[in-house]
Parts: C-alpha cells; structure tokens; sequence
C-alpha cells in the first residue's frame, strides 16, 4: 500500500504536524489502526511525565527498606510490611537463582 505524508492536529496543543508515510507503514505493520492524537514534542512531554502508555501504569512508586540479607539501604516497588525479609537487587538473585525450576 502506498502512503502520502498527512498533516493532523495536536489534541493537546492544537498546532499541526505530519503524520509521515514512514510513520503510517510502521503502524499499519504493528497492526495500529488509529491515527496519532499528539504531535511528537506533546507525545514525548506525556512519556516523561509517566503518563499514557505503559499499559496504565505511570511512575512505579517506590519504598525504602533495608535488605534482610546484607544490610544495605534500597528501595523496592512495595510497601514493606515488616512480617517477610525484604532484599536488594543484589541478593533477590542471588536467593533465587538456584530455586528456579522449569
């Protein structure tokens, strides 16, 4: 299919931008079938700030502990409720890596 560059207008700052024929190909190859809404400075401003995209999930929040193992300070993507060990990265690994079964 042979696709010509389109011009659109940005829901979020109303200024006008191309919707190129490379940029149209590659959504018609991921299966996309809706236009773009935002032009691509608005589109990257609303990745930064977390929001959109990412299924829903904006910036994880994250929670200080202290691992259970090593005793270091990290921060984790839950609140620790204090009745199981929390770990760092480091030692999460290393505490798992021989108790994978496939």
């Amino acid at each position: 299919m042979s696709y010509q560059d389109k011009s659109l207008t940005c829901v979020e700052c109303g200024q006008p931008f191309t919707f190129s024929a490379e940029d149209q190909a590659f959504h018609a190859q991921k299966g996309y079938t809706n236009e773009p809404k935002r032009c691509p400075s608005c589109r990257d401003a609303r990745r930064a700030s977390g929001g959109g995209g990412g299924f829903g999930r904006g910036r994880r929040e994250m929670f200080p502990a202290v691992c259970a193992q090593c005793g270091k300070d990290t921060q984790v993507p839950f609140q620790p409720r204090g009745d199981r060990p929390v770990y760092c990265s480091d030692c999460y690994s290393r505490q798992n890596t021989g108790s994978r079964r496939f």
